[in-house]
Parts: C-alpha cells; sequence; structure tokens
C-alpha cells in the first residue's frame, strides 16, 4: 500500500510538463516578451557599470587591463588624513546648498500661492526659465559678478564706495555654496509648491474660526503639513549638490576646496599619471552617501502622500491677505527671480558684446561687438559640439522616452510577476552621481566588443541609463490616468499588444511623454557632469568646450555660446509644447 506522502505527490514528468505549458503560455503573449526584453536592456544598463565602479575599486590594474583583487584602493583613500576634511567640506557644501535651496524655494512658494502679493504668478516663471541655462554657465555667471578682483558688482561696488577691493569673494565655502543653492532652488520650489497647492484650506480656516493669527496658522498648520515635502525637496537637493561637479569645477578648484568630485576629478583627469582605481573608490564612497539620502528621500515622499489633504472636492489654497507687506513680499520674490534669472542672463548678454570682459565705463558701449558670436558661426569645433549635443539631446531623449514608456506600461498595466523589479532597476542610477557613473561606464566599456570607448555613444547610454527615472515618472503619472477600458476595447476589437500601445496609449499618453522628453532633452543639452570624464576629442558635446574655453580664458565666446544653446533650448521646448497638445493633429 502507497504511504500518504505517495499518494498525494505529483509525478515528476506531471510536474515538469506543467512547468513547461506555464513557461510556454507566459511565453506566447506579447507583453511577457516586452518584459523580458525591456527588462534586460534596463538590467544591463543599471547594473554592468554599477558592476565595474566596484570592480575598478578592487583592482591593482590601470584601466583596461586586468589586475588582482586589492582592498589597497579604499585603504589609501580612506586613510588619508585629507579625507577627513574632504568628507567634511562635502557635507557642509551639501548640507549649506540644499537648506538654502529650501529656503529660497519655501519663501518664492510661500509669496506666489499662499499670498495676495502682487505679480506673485510672474515669480511662478522660475521653476521653468532656470532650466535652459546650463549649471556651469550659471557658475561662471557668478563668477564674472562675484570675482574678487574684477567681478562686476565687486566693481561697482568699488567705484560707488571707493574700496580698494570688493565686498564679495565667489572663491569660497559661502560662494560655493550660495551658487548651488541658486541651481537647486528652482528643483524644491516645484517640490514645496505641490505639496502648498494640494492643501485643503478648510484646515486654516478651522484654526482661524478658534482664534489662531495668520501666523499661528502657519506656525502650527502650514507647515506641519508640508514638512515631509521640505525635507524630500532637501534630502534630494543634498544628493544633487554632493553629486555636482558644475559649480565645483568653475569655483572649488580655483578656491582648492576639495570635495568628493573634484577629487575624483583629480584622480581620474587632472593629475599624472591618472589613477582610475583610487578615483574609483571615492566614487563608491560618494555613491553610498547618495543611496542612504536617496532611501531618506523616498522615505520623505512616501510621507508627502500620508500628509496628502486633497479630496474629491475642488479648493482653492487659503490665500493670505498681506495688506501694506503685499509689496514687501514682491520685493523678495523680484529679488529671488534677479538672483536666479535676470542676473546670469544679463551678465552673460553684457560679456558676449563686449570685446573682453572687463569691468563696463562710459567708453565701453562705444566699442560693443559681434565677434564673438561671429565665433560661434564660423568654428567648426563649436559647430560640432553643437550637432554632437543636439544628437544626444534628440536621440537620447527619444530612445529615453520609449524605454521609459514600454517600463511603464509594464510596471502599471501587466500583472507580470517581477514587474517591480524594473522599477527598481531604473532607479538604481538615480542615485549615481555622474562622475562615478562615468567611472564606472569607463571601466565597463573600455574592452567591450562593440567600440563604444571613445565616441558619442558611451556618453549617450550615460545620459539614457542616468535620467531614464525621470522619463519614467513623467509617464507612468500620466498612463495611470488612461482606463483601462480603451486598451479592452481596442483588443476585443482585433488588436493585439503592439497595435493597442502604438494607437491608443501612445496617442493618451502624449502629454505625459512630451512633458519628460521636454525635461530630458534640456538636461542632456546642458549635462555636463558625466560628459567630461567621457568626451573624446571627436566626440564634443557642449558641456566640455564651454568648460576648456572657459579655462583659456575665452569669456565672451562661453557667453555667446551659452546664449545660442538657451535659445535652442527655448526653441526646441515651444516645439514640443505644440506637439504635446491633445488636439494637435
Amino acid at each position: 500500500m502507497s504511504t500518504p506522502e505517495t499518494t498525494l505527490s505529483t509525478p515528476a514528468p506531471l510536474t515538469s510538463a506543467w512547468s513547461r505549458s506555464r513557461l510556454g503560455v507566459f511565453l506566447s503573449q506579447p507583453v511577457s516578451w516586452v518584459f523580458l526584453i525591456v527588462g534586460g536592456i534596463i538590467a544591463f544598463l543599471s547594473l554592468y557599470p554599477t558592476y565595474f565602479l566596484f570592480y575598478g575599486s578592487l583592482t591593482d590594474a590601470p584601466l583596461g587591463l586586468p589586475g588582482k583583487f586589492t582592498l589597497q584602493n579604499y585603504v589609501h583613500a580612506y586613510s588619508d588624513p585629507e579625507a577627513y576634511s574632504l568628507m567634511l567640506n562635502s557635507f557642509i557644501f551639501g548640507i549649506g546648498s540644499s537648506g538654502l535651496s529650501v529656503l529660497f524655494a519655501l519663501a518664492l512658494a510661500w509669496i506666489t500661492i499662499r499670498t495676495d502679493a502682487p505679480l506673485r504668478r510672474l515669480f511662478e516663471l522660475t521653476a521653468i526659465i532656470p532650466n535652459i541655462l546650463p549649471p556651469i554657465l550659471v557658475s561662471i555667471s557668478w563668477v564674472m559678478l562675484l570675482n574678487p578682483s574684477n567681478g562686476l558688482i565687486n566693481g561697482l561696488f568699488v567705484k560707488l564706495f571707493g574700496m580698494e577691493k570688493g565686498p564679495f569673494n565667489i572663491y569660497s565655502m559661502a560662494g560655493l555654496i550660495y551658487v548651488e543653492a541658486l541651481i537647486l532652488t528652482p528643483l524644491a520650489f516645484l517640490i514645496v509648491a505641490a505639496a502648498m497647492k494640494s492643501m485643503d484650506p478648510s484646515l486654516e480656516e478651522s484654526a482661524k474660526t478658534l482664534g489662531s493669527g495668520e501666523f499661528g496658522v502657519m506656525r502650527r498648520i502650514t507647515f506641519p503639513l508640508i514638512r515631509p515635502a521640505i525635507l524630500a525637496a532637501g534630502t534630494l537637493n543634498f544628493v544633487r549638490a554632493i553629486e555636482s561637479f558644475d559649480t565645483p569645477a568653475i569655483i572649488a578648484l580655483p578656491a582648492r576646496i576639495e570635495v568628493f568630485t573634484t577629487k575624483i576629478w583629480r584622480e581620474a583627469l587632472g593629475s599624472f599619471p591618472t589613477n582610475h582605481n583610487l578615483a574609483a573608490a571615492y566614487g563608491v564612497g560618494i555613491l553610498a552617501i547618495a543611496l542612504v539620502f536617496v532611501y531618506l528621500y523616498r522615505r520623505f515622499t512616501s510621507q508627502v502622500e500620508s500628509f496628502s489633504t486633497v479630496t474629491g472636492k475642488g479648493f482653492r489654497p487659503h490665500q493670505i491677505e498681506l495688506g501694506r507687506w503685499r509689496y514687501a513680499a514682491t520685493g523678495v520674490a523680484f529679488l529671488l527671480l534677479v538672483m536666479l534669472v535676470v542676473l546670469p542672463i544679463l551678465v552673460l548678454l553684457l560679456v558676449a558684446i563686449l570685446p573682453y570682459y572687463h569691468v563696463p565705463t562710459w567708453q565701453t558701449w562705444q566699442n560693443l561687438t559681434m565677434s564673438h558670436f561671429q565665433y560661434v558661426w564660423a568654428t567648426p569645433r563649436v559647430h560640432k559640439a553643437f550637432l554632437n549635443s543636439l544628437f544626444l539631446a534628440l536621440v537620447g531623449a527619444t530612445l529615453c522616452m520609449l524605454l521609459a514608456s514600454l517600463a511603464a506600461y509594464i510596471t502599471v498595466r501587466s500583472k507580470i510577476a517581477g514587474r517591480g523589479l524594473i522599477e527598481g532597476l531604473v532607479f538604481i542610477p538615480w542615485a549615481f552621481p555622474g562622475t562615478a557613473m562615468a567611472l564606472g561606464l569607463l571601466w565597463a566599456y573600455v574592452d567591450f566588443p562593440i567600440p563604444i570607448y571613445a565616441t558619442v555613444w558611451i556618453i549617450l547610454i550615460a545620459y539614457v541609463t542616468r535620467f531614464l527615472p525621470y522619463g519614467l515618472r513623467a509617464v507612468t503619472s500620466t498612463i495611470i490616468q488612461v482606463h483601462k477600458e480603451l486598451e479592452e476595447a481596442s483588443i476585443v476589437c482585433g488588436a493585439g499588444f503592439l497595435a493597442t500601445f502604438r494607437r491608443i496609449l501612445v496617442p493618451m499618453m502624449r502629454p505625459g511623454v512630451m512633458a519628460g522628453w521636454i525635461i530630458l532633452v534640456t538636461i542632456f543639452m546642458r549635462e555636463f557632469s558625466a560628459t567630461l570624464f567621457l568626451y573624446s576629442p571627436g566626440a564634443e558635446p557642449l558641456g566640455p568646450l564651454l568648460y576648456f574655453l572657459y579655462l583659456d580664458g575665452m569669456r565672451g565666446r562661453v557667453a555667446a555660446i551659452g546664449l545660442v544653446i538657451s535659445l535652442i533650448s527655448v526653441i526646441l521646448i515651444a516645439i514640443a509644447q505644440r506637439y504635446s497638445r491633445w488636439d494637435t493633429k
């Protein structure tokens, strides 16, 4: 007689046949093949450079040569007494710039959304206009304004007040924090403003009914409700600050202020012989710090959702009447707009039409020139850089949004087991600093079978890998709003997956896709941190070109190129917005 276990067990051939049948059913569905292909591409893009970053930090051989396992790179990097000052500088820079950017954003968001200050809608442009200027140009413009020897603002103070020297020194930790805070303010503004717009005014009205004044309502109701958004903006901007190389390259390097990104640059590019192994060890360190704060950011953003007060009822945020303080609030917002937008653009315009960089005098206006714009028009190197950047922006943003659209469909619409893994893989590079990502890509593709190293293609891979999360967020928020019955009706009518995706979902997702495409195009046109490590003389985009022209003292040419970049970005944004409307044929 058979035992109960023998009776209840499934024969091995039946189990194998059942598994094969499930696999056959899985592979017979087109969406399953999309899942495997998209998941494989994203896993390769995310994990391949991550592995090689760690590999480079744990080997004793130079880039491209086989070596032996060693921990000496980490011992050398983090037992050096200078490592402690480097870490301290990095944290001071990150905390200072992120905190100041949140203060700027909080003041601007409160004035534009919660008060009756005149012209408040105009100041919301601060979240859009700065995106057309590369951060490296913002840093350069403030150096030309606050340079201690010949900065325009310092020169103005010397002339007006008879000082021996200007009162400001941009080449300091305070100057570094200030400029980076201005660059980070638009992102913090978007996060904080969204939280303020979504607050139910009944909570504040109830507090006022119970006798609280405006200050008490802000302290007890408004700020506690937006505190998770403030913390989220602060942690995200901290990550962006410590991984930034744009501002440190222009201010920290001349000031001899060492932070993680400048140390990586010195080891990988700025020394002879270069030491990519040691640079990779520093890259792993900055990646570890970034991962901790990205985790905190995700925690805070989940708290933003738990603090949500939006219901099905339509409402407008409670608006505070400032009375005679209305114009003072407008003045504060206008000052922030001037620092963020007006001064950087004006100084670039001024320097672009001066024959050489100097503090203007009355005679200056008789010697204005267009020679710097003529240089842009007549120089093949500049033409090549513009073409490379346009190629990276247009092709990279398109590939990124195509991959993001398919990934968003799988994670939101399908019921495939493991679909959440794709979103996790997408967001691994999001925590990667640009310099660390570039080092991982250098190690990954130096011996790759396909000749990608030292071409424009390795830069394209870096852009798509690092900024894919931006596209995924834009598409995911749109695809959630598309009702599933539209797809079901298409399938009932006989359309397959690809036809349904192309004819139904893509047109319905167009606003989100185009919004993400616009964001990515502007980012790719101005990307610098990773590009400086990956470019080659035959594949030089605009970022490295601007940097080396600036190092050569060609500030007028830098300003002219920067203004042309901004104009091209505006044109691309206008075209994309035209084709993102629902009624566009």
